[in-house]
């Protein structure tokens, strides 16, 4: 069975990193992100959390290919419409 290298990313507030990883080829998002270090260097990241590739939210299943970049999401601190919204009425004053 052939590698795929891939890359798996996470970020808080204060740090982001960029894993690189060799994995078998039919690894799934899901086990990427698994499979990488990042529950060592966040532990309070949410492993179960929604994921992406390269901005563009799939599903847990999702096979990766040599390339890809999966993204582990947080959860919104804020409600990006109303934050919009606070800062529209702010400008009007």
């Amino acid at each position: 069975m052939a590698n795929i290298t891939i890359e798996v990313a996470y970020a808080d507030k204060h740090l982001q990193k960029i894993y690189t990883l060799t994995l078998p080829e039919h690894t799934s998002a899901r086990q990427a992100v698994q499979q990488s270090p990042i529950s060592q260097d966040f532990p309070q990241a949410d492993l179960g959390a929604p994921i992406g590739i390269f901005g563009k939210k799939v599903k847990d299943n999702t096979l990766l290919q040599t390339g890809d970049r999966v993204e582990l999401y947080r959860p919104l601190i804020a409600d990006p419409k109303e934050a919009r919204r606070k800062r529209v009425q702010q400008t009007q004053k």
